[in-house]
């Protein structure tokens, strides 16, 4: 049961996009229960191609009516969910120390900065973290308030999946070298990403207008930022920073705009978490809305002659290479790595097990990207081993 309902969440034709949800096991006299958190989404779910929308305690499906599913386009992506606010949340769910430091980069990055002489509560009040929704009235701290500054028994109430899992796969390819964790607020999050990035990253060094800089910090401190800020937090999908050798790789659920790769020549930004944005970029933690990917590309080189791959869809995911190639000429634009016989094999348990199994599904239970699993999927296909019957849609492998 838990298999057919983690590949029918995961299944695209019957609901689009994806909910990232991991059926939880519960014991109660002496019988076992699959229970499943289902917390409200920022975007617009179909199943099966039907929209449907709450309506007293109905749900009526609208997928003929054009205006009820703007409206319903246009009620979910005017509001930002670290806006929603906890009218019952104080003070006392913050950490005062945290607010402390963040007014004090502030000021060491910008002497004379106006938080200086602001109290905590005129802090968070001139940065939208405690405000009032004029539509019900309410007033109180927000989501991005607890996020930044709050306690960690307090984020795991409101947002009980929120964390971050940094893992170090290098020689330990099956399991891990070592991992770390991270259910914490944002800005605990930061910097014990950065350590981990530090501890099992070698950095490089260059000179720009005359002063030494790490190439690691420059490009990671980005990449963190990243995927901190422009998270979607009502998503349960858990978010990765992945070391593996020869690459980096950042997994963070996220409101897509499109399903292209990003160019960094034409990319155009859009905000996901502003105020969360604002309160980095006031820290000198993060630059200006999409400066980050053009500083990834700008020294990725120093790294590798491979291009860092950014995927935006319902899943953010972005690949950083650290293998600088001794032969660059035969090295592709394209993502290019050594497909283990391990994970073929692993590849074509599942698809014996399941036929009709997804790209998306292969990719989460190989704990790679999609692209990767499509790869492999392919190059199963050129050995001869496996063959698509019928469409992408509604088709399924055959193993030969």
């Amino acid at each position: 049961m838990k298999k057919e309902l983690t590949n029918a969440l995961n299944n695209p034709q019957l609901l689009s996009p994806p909910i990232y949800i991991q059926p939880e096991e519960i014991k109660i006299e002496g019988k076992r229960i699959l229970h499943l958190s289902i917390f409200e989404s920022s975007q617009v779910h179909s199943t099966r191609g039907l929209v449907f929308d709450r309506n007293n305690e109905g749900d009526y499906n609208i997928t003929n009516h054009t205006n009820s599913v703007a409206n319903l386009f246009i009620r979910k992506q005017t509001n930002f969910t670290e806006n929603k606010i906890y009218p019952f949340a104080t003070y006392q769910e913050l950490r005062p120390e945290m607010i402390q430091k963040a007014r004090q980069m502030a000021i060491n990055r910008q002497p004379g900065h106006p938080w200086e002489s602001l109290s905590d509560m005129e802090l968070l009040q001139s940065v939208q973290l405690y405000k009032k929704d004029y539509s019900t009235g309410q007033s109180g701290f927000t989501l991005a308030a607890l996020l930044l500054f709050g306690r960690d028994e307090v984020i795991a109430s409101v947002l009980p999946y929120h964390k971050t899992d940094a893992i170090c796969r290098i020689v330990s390819k099956d399991r891990y070298d070592d991992r770390d964790d991270i259910r914490t607020n944002l800005i605990d999050s930061y910097d014990r990403l950065i350590r981990f990035i530090e501890k099992h990253l070698s950095d490089k060094f260059v000179l720009k207008n005359d002063v030494r800089i790490s190439v690691r910090n420059l490009i990671f401190r980005e990449v963190i930022a990243n995927t901190l800020i422009h998270r979607e937090y009502t998503n349960p999908f858990p978010a990765k920073l992945i070391l593996e050798e020869g690459r980096v790789q950042t997994e963070n659920a996220n409101k897509a705009h499109s399903s292209e790769p990003l160019n960094p020549l034409l990319f155009t930004p859009y905000p996901k978490n502003p105020v969360i944005a604002r309160v980095f970029k006031e820290m000198g933690r993060a630059d200006e809305l999409g400066s980050g990917v053009r500083n990834i590309f700008e020294y990725y080189t120093y790294y590798s002659d491979l291009k860092p791959q950014l995927e935006e869809k319902d899943v953010f995911y972005c690949s950083v290479y650290t293998d600088k190639s001794k032969d660059s000429e035969n090295v592709t634009e394209n993502v290019t790595e050594n497909v283990t016989e391990k994970r073929l094999k692993q590849l074509l348990a599942y698809i014996r097990e399941n036929p009709k199994i997804t790209t998306t599904a292969l990719a989460k239970m190989l704990s790679v990207t999609r692209m990767t699993a499509h790869r492999d999927l392919e190059k199963l296909k050129d050995l001869g081993l496996i063959k698509r019957v019928g469409p992408d849609k509604g088709g399924h492998w055959e193993v030969k």
